[in-house]
C-alpha cells in the first residue's frame, strides 16, 4: 500500500486515440507508445534522458515488447519492466513506478502501456494449459451454468449483475441506464472510440449479448495507448512543475480473496470483495471518505461491473447501487460524475493502456483543463482498475499542495498547453517530428537521434 514513504506526484501525462481494433493498418504498437510517451514527456516537460526507471503494460504480445516501444525513445539502459496483469495492467504500471519512487529508489519513472488487438470478445490464446481464470469458470459453471454462445467475460459479470439484482432489487433498467451516461460522457471526449449518443431506449434494444447486458452496455475491445510520468517532490521542485503536479494521496492493490470459492457467489467471482478491500484501505491511507472525491474513473467493462461496483467502493450505501444511478447522482450535476471519459463502455479497452487513460482523465480534471465536462471544485479523484484473476488497483489523486504555496507560483513555469500548441485535454492530435526531437534522449534510439530522425511519426 502506499503511503509509508516519500510522496509520488504525476507531472505529466499522454494518451492516443483509442480505435477499433486494425482500424489503423498503418501504425503498429511502437508506434501507439511513442505517441503516448512522447506526449507525457511533452507534458511533463522533461526528455526520455530524464526517466530513470519504466514500466511498461500489455497483455497482447511477446516478451519484451516494452523494449521495443520506449527504444524508439532512448537506449539508455535504464530498467524496463513488463507487466502483464489482465484487464488491470495499465494501473499496476502505475504501480510499480509509483513503489519505486516511494521507496527512494528513483527520482523520476515513466508508466507506459499499449495494445493492439483482434476483433471481437476476449479469448484465451495458450490452449495447452490451463486459463488462470478456470477456477472461477468452474465456479460460474457450478452456481449459474456456461452459454457456449455467450462471451466469458460478459457471464462472468452479467451474472454478477444478476445476482446483486436478485439480493437487492435493482433492475436490467439500471445498468442500462449506465450504458446511457457513459456513451452521452463519451460525445465530449476526442479520445473515445465511440461517440455517438444513444437514448435509453435504444441502449435496452441494442443487440442482446448475455442476461441483461445489450451490446451498448459492453465495452469494446480497442487499440491505443497511454503514458503517465511519476516523479519525487525533490523532481518535481528542481523542475518547477509545482503548478501542474498531481498528487497520488493513496494506492493500493488487491487480489481474490477466499470467498468467491467459499461462497459460490456471482459478484465475489467478479472481485467484489477485492474492489471493496483496496478502497477501504485507500480512503484509509488518504484520510477522506466517499463524500471528499467528486470524480471517478471506474472499470465500466459492462454496465453490470460499474453497478456492483458502486457499492464496492463505497459510492452507494450498500445494496442501495440502482438508487445511485437511478437518482442522477453518477453524472453531471449529481453528487459524483463517474466515468466522465465515457469510460471502457464507450472510451474503449484496450487492456494494457485503460488504467493509464483513466489517469489521464483525472490529471486533466484535477487541472481543470477538461472543457465541457469537466467537473467543478474537484478536491478529490478516484480510480479503479480490475481485472479477473484477478487483481484491482484503486488510486485517489489531488491537485498538489506545497508548503511554500509553489503550486501557486507561475514565473518560470510554462503551461504545458502552450508547449503542445492546444489542449490535449479537449483536442486529440497525433505528436509531429519536431515533438519526437524534443523529448528524445540525445544519445539515440531506434528512431535515430534528435539531429537525425529516421522514424517519422503516423498521425
Amino acid at each position: 500500500m502506499s503511503g509509508k514513504g516519500r510522496k509520488v506526484f504525476i507531472v505529466g501525462v499522454g494518451m492516443t486515440h483509442f480505435d477499433k481494433p486494425g482500424r489503423r493498418k498503418d501504425v503498429d504498437y511502437p508506434d501507439y507508445g511513442i505517441e503516448a510517451g512522447t506526449k507525457a514527456l511533452l507534458d511533463a516537460n522533461i526528455s526520455y534522458d530524464d526517466v530513470e526507471f519504466a514500466a511498461v503494460g500489455y497483455c497482447y504480445g511477446d516478451s519484451t515488447c516494452g523494449q521495443r516501444v520506449l527504444y524508439g525513445l532512448g537506449m539508455n539502459q535504464i530498467p524496463i519492466i513488463n507487466v502483464n496483469n489482465n484487464c488491470s495492467t495499465g494501473s499496476t504500471a502505475i504501480y510499480v513506478c509509483r513503489q519505486a519512487i516511494e521507496g527512494g529508489l528513483y527520482d523520476c519513472a515513466l508508466a507506459l502501456g499499449f495494445e493492439k488487438m483482434s476483433p471481437g470478445s476476449l479469448q484465451n490464446y495458450f490452449k495447452d494449459r490451463e486459463a488462470p481464470t478456470l477456477w472461477s469458470g468452474k465456479i460460474m459453471a457450478e452456481t449459474r451454468g456456461i452459454d457456449p454462445k455467450a462471451p466469458g467475460a460478459a457471464q462472468t459479470f452479467g451474472n454478477a449483475g444478476i445476482e446483486y439484482m436478485e439480493k437487492y432489487g435493482a433492475k436490467p433498467i439500471h445498468m442500462a441506464m449506465i450504458g446511457e451516461k457513459n456513451h452521452r460522457h463519451s460525445t465530449l471526449n476526442p479520445y473515445s472510440q465511440f461517440m455517438d449518443q444513444y437514448t435509453l431506449d435504444q441502449v435496452v434494444n441494442s443487440r442482446k449479448i448475455f442476461g441483461p447486458l445489450t451490446m451498448l452496455q459492453c465495452c469494446p475491445t480497442s487499440d491505443g495507448s497511454g503514458a503517465v510520468i511519476l516523479c519525487s517532490e525533490e523532481f518535481v521542485k528542481k523542475h518547477h512543475l509545482e503548478p501542474q503536479a498531481i498528487e497520488i494521496v493513496a494506492q493500493t492493490m488487491a487480489t481474490d480473496s477466499f470467498k468467491p470459492v467459499a461462497t459460490k457467489s456471482s459478484m465475489e467471482n467478479a472481485g467484489f470483495d477485492m474492489t471493496k478491500r483496496a478502497a477501504q484501505d485507500a480512503y484509509k491511507i488518504a484520510g477522506i471518505t466517499r463524500d471528499d472525491v467528486g470524480v471517478v474513473e471506474l472499470h465500466d467493462c459492462f454496465s453490470a461491473n460499474e453497478l456492483i461496483t458502486y457499492d464496492a467502493l463505497g459510492l452507494a450505501d450498500p445494496g442501495k447501487a440502482h438508487i445511485l444511478i437511478e437518482s442522477g447522482n453518477a453524472t453531471h450535476g449529481g453528487k459524483f460524475v463517474i466515468n466522465p471519459s465515457g469510460g471502457l463502455i464507450s472510451k474503449g479497452h484496450p487492456l494494457g493502456a485503460t488504467g493509464l487513460a483513466q489517469a489521464t482523465e483525472l490529471t486533466w480534471q484535477l487541472r481543470g483543463w477538461c472543457g465541457k465536462r469537466q467537473v467543478p471544485n474537484l478536491r478529490y479523484a478516484l480510480q479503479h482498475n480490475v481485472g479477473l484473476g484477478g487483481a484491482v488497483v484503486i488510486g485517489i489523486y489531488k491537485k498538489a499542495t506545497f508548503s511554500n504555496g509553489a503550486e501557486k507560483n507561475l514565473k518560470g513555469w510554462q503551461d504545458p498547453r502552450e508547449r503542445f500548441g492546444y489542449n490535449p485535454a479537449v483536442e486529440c492530435r497525433g505528436i509531429k517530428k519536431e515533438d519526437l526531437q524534443k523529448v528524445m534522449a540525445k544519445g539515440g534510439s531506434l528512431a535515430g537521434k534528435p539531429e537525425a530522425l529516421s522514424y517519422q511519426p503516423k498521425l
